[in-house]
């Protein structure tokens, strides 16, 4: 590096005027000037391409419409759209590590409207911070942190569609805080039971939707907020869920997902007949597990998928892990840490490894007869990066301030969900780069 000080000394002292004649004067000028438009065109060749330009243009509130998506700025990429580890070598998004980062979170609980009170963990009274503090680093690559501008930029006249159970809503209400900061939703559609919902954005005429649909397939299900039931499920394994399916064309993209649902107490039926069930005692069925339900279940989905005339991107998201400790939701479980765990310091649970064991075995068969027939199908495998995560969740902060009359008070925790925000947030910046790769390719 120049230093700026002894620059000045030294063209100085060449400055200073030398003891020839007029004539020789006038050459040590031309020759000084010349030596010194040299030097500066060295030091400009040499970290001109370190410059990038920045741009100062204000965000508006209003972008005028138009039929095509704006072109994709790859430029200015900082290896978020289309970083590579090598030459002909995709990135792994999903393997890497957990990095502090000081600028903290991109909203707050006051700049978003939409959080859910369970998972409005700073208004619920959580008293640390430090899990705002980090964000997900892979391994072979870098990773832009997300830009609502962009990505709504690149989202005119489109639709979304999160297809799940809570967690899907839980990501979809990170996905609306993270673009409030360019412009706040309008809501215009909700169910009975607010559990699906659509949000629109009018200046991009961009629409959201979130369809409530925990098993994906066909079931009856009796059970209240916090999750206990009055009966089994009855899950219909050869009937896909009307609720998504009849929505499923209209969408541009789709997150789709299944999950923990899948571990709770059921009855299967196939062809309307009851075939057995998982966690029965005193019915006189067939214990078959959740694993035969969940496999037949991600197959009738995918398959559908498969078969359908769907011309958008798809990505079938993996199943989330939970942290709890020294029990279950139902019996005193715990997630009192504060800081993310490091590779190696924690595995998966025998029923996560399961879960995401068949999701991507039934995920990589459809990926192969779907490319085939031109589908538009990613895999968004977020089960380890969450894994890493317990330090994430609401725990007992899923209700407001539920200490301030007993500090030993005995509270049910929630250590599935994300706080907001929080860890979910980088779920975002994953989702942002696989959609503007694929746009990219094509």
């Amino acid at each position: 590096m120049v230093n700026k000080g002894s620059m000045g000394t030294f063209s100085e002292s060449l400055l200073k005027p030398w003891p020839f004649s007029k004539h020789k004067h006038v050459l040590v000028k031309l020759a000084v000037a010349l030596f010194l438009m040299g030097l500066a065109f060295r030091l400009y060749s040499s970290h001109g391409e370190a410059i990038t330009p920045v741009s100062n243009v204000p965000i508006s509130s209003q972008i005028e419409l138009s039929s095509d998506p704006p072109a994709i700025d790859s430029a200015n990429d900082e290896n978020g759209g289309g970083s590579e580890s090598g030459a002909g070598e995709k990135c792994d998004l999903f393997k890497g590590e957990w990095i502090y980062d000081p600028s903290g979170p991109h909203y707050t609980n006051e700049s978003c409207q939409v959080i859910e009170d369970h998972q409005n963990c700073m208004s619920n009274g959580r008293p640390d911070s430090g899990y705002l503090y980090w964000r997900w680093k892979p391994s072979s690559c870098n990773l832009s942190q997300f830009d609502g501008k962009r990505f709504l930029e690149n989202m005119v006249n489109k639709r979304w569609g999160f297809i799940g159970d809570s967690i899907s809503r839980n990501h979809v209400q990170s996905l609306l805080c993270l673009l409030s900061k360019v412009e706040s939703a309008t809501e215009i559609y909700h169910d009975e039971e607010y559990k699906s919902k659509t949000w629109h954005f009018p200046s991009f005429n961009f629409t959201l939707a979130v369809i409530w649909s925990p098993f994906l397939i066909k079931s009856v299900s009796l059970e209240d907020i916090n999750g206990v039931s009055t009966s089994e499920n009855k899950l219909y394994l050869d009937v896909l869920d009307t609720k998504w399916i009849t929505q499923f064309d209209s969408f541009d993209y789709v997150i789709i997902s299944g999950g923990k649902w899948f571990l709770k107490a059921g009855i299967y039926l196939e062809n309307n007949t009851v075939v057995g069930c998982h966690y029965c005692p005193g019915k006189n069925l067939t214990e078959l597990g959740f694993q035969y339900s969940y496999e037949k279940a991600l197959k009738l989905v995918l398959n559908y998928i498969i078969n359908s005339n769907h011309k958008g991107l798809i990505l079938f998201r993996t199943s989330t892990p939970d942290h709890f400790e020294k029990g279950e939701w139902f019996s005193g479980g715990t997630c009192k840490r504060t800081v993310p765990f490091k590779n190696g310091e924690i595995s998966m649970t025998d029923v996560d490894r399961i879960l995401h064991r068949i999701e991507l075995e039934v995920y990589e068969k459809a990926l192969e007869e779907g490319t085939a027939k031109g589908l538009r199908l990613e895999l968004m495998d977020t089960t380890q990066l969450s894994l890493l995560r317990p330090d994430g969740h609401p725990g007992p902060y899923r209700q407001f301030y539920p200490f301030a009359k007993d500090k030993n008070a005995t509270v049910q925790n929630d250590c599935l969900h994300w706080c907001l925000p929080g860890p979910i947030d980088s779920w975002n910046d994953i989702v942002m780069k696989i959609v503007l790769d694929e746009r990219r390719s094509r």
